[in-house]
């Protein structure tokens, strides 16, 4: 049997300007502006492969070795918007030797590293990694941007997903949706000192999806509107000046003040949504000390955090600063997995000495009662090529059943 293949890797994105509210659904087309931050694909990413051939009777999916349905309206539109590019390339003058893959069903195999539905951007990851797997496979010519509109109709964030650096997704006028798609900011190279480091709070299902979420929020909360009318536009602006300028002290307080409105408007919602639980709080309340302490010293903030849609925080900083802040919680949470010993030995004397800016009578140990997880990460790149197929070429099945 013949059958076609193609496999990358897509990464996560979190954004520091949230996306929050549609302005029709079934295209996803948001009600407002947003920017990200694509994070490392060594400690996030979706690994898909896709194939075609003519003995597959059905599209299948397996996400996580789990058989999931490819019947959503999600999927469906995205599969045919993928399908009529791959038309327009095979009917295209001089193409008419190429093999017509746009009428064979499909098998997408994906797999993450990282816990699913958690607040952690799978959907953003999987999506990106599904369109840009079956770009791939259909040698599709088109942009990056182009291609990112047709992620949005899967999941909205997953058109950020699809750079790397700093992206925004443009939110676009346009009934048709044809004006709402991602844009690079800047590159990775641009700014490549950004470091991240997510305290894993919760890793199971969040409780009221992003979806579900939303549409209450856009129905229920007063403050929404306000919201999307007099604070994202300019704030939009702001951040976008801060990356290019790379000027942390205002990105980070831009990205704090983000989340918590954003954070504002859920609780707005009636009934109100609680994403956030006492242990995100005292992270944040920890946070905003280690910049007051920071401020007084330096004259500048130093660590930032931002919550999507679940309890996980993502805390922000600069390279030059990471012994002072690793070092703040390392202090609280040595014994929860995640730290990589060979890059960051808590017990020598240059971690150990002369970082601390806090004392522990100011540090706030609680915390490591509700933190399952550490993740240290920084910016990375978008989409990559991989040879780690998922799926065996010579039985066209998934490598973990055949």
């Amino acid at each position: 049997m013949t059958v076609y293949t193609a496999t990358v890797t897509s990464p996560v994105n979190i954004a520091t300007l949230k996306y929050w509210g549609k302005r029709d659904t079934k295209l996803n087309l948001p009600t407002n502006s947003s920017i990200s931050v694509t994070l490392s694909q060594n400690d996030l990413r979706t690994l898909t492969s896709a194939a075609c051939s003519e003995e597959y009777e059905s599209n299948r999916l397996f996400l996580n070795r789990k058989l999931e349905s490819m019947e959503t309206p999600r999927l469906i539109e995205v599969l045919k918007d993928l399908k009529k590019l791959r038309e327009k390339v095979e009917n295209s003058e001089g193409n008419e030797h190429l093999p017509k893959l746009s009428q064979l069903n499909l098998l997408i195999v994906s797999e993450n590293n990282f816990p699913t539905a958690a607040g952690l951007a799978s959907s953003a990851a999987g999506l990106s990694a599904l369109v840009k797997a079956i770009s791939k496979l259909y040698e599709l010519p088109d942009s990056l941007s182009e291609i990112s509109k047709i992620a949005r109709k899967g999941s909205g964030s997953a058109c950020r997903s699809l750079f790397g650096g700093y992206v925004a997704w443009e939110m676009g006028e346009l009934s048709n949706g044809e004006d709402s798609k991602a844009v690079e900011i800047a590159p990775l190279e641009h700014w490549p000192n950004i470091k991240a480091l997510i305290l894993v709070v919760s890793a199971h299902k969040k409780d009221v999806s992003s979806t579900s979420g939303m549409q209450l929020t856009v129905k229920t909360s007063d403050l929404f509107n306000y919201r999307i009318n007099n604070i994202v536009p300019q704030r939009f602006e702001e951040m976008k000046k801060s990356i290019l300028e790379k000027d942390f002290n205002k990105f980070a307080e831009l990205t704090m003040k983000d989340s918590n409105s954003f954070h504002s408007t859920c609780l707005d919602s009636y009934p109100p949504i609680f994403y956030l639980n006492d242990y995100s709080r005292r992270i944040i309340r920890l946070v905003h000390l280690i910049n007051e302490k920071s401020v007084k010293e330096n004259g500048k903030i130093i660590v930032a955090y931002t919550f999507d849609a679940g309890p996980n925080a993502v805390l922000y900083y600069e390279e030059e600063n990471e012994k002072t802040i690793l070092n703040v919680f390392y202090k609280i949470l040595s014994e929860v997995t995640g730290w990589d010993a060979q890059k960051f030995d808590f017990k020598n004397q240059e971690y150990s000495k002369g970082q601390l800016i806090l004392s522990d009578e100011e540090i706030d140990y609680s915390i490591k009662d509700g933190i399952s997880r550490v993740i240290l990460t920084q910016v990375g790149p978008g989409p990559q090529d991989s040879e780690e197929s998922l799926i065996d070429v010579a039985s066209g099945k998934p490598k973990f059943s055949s």
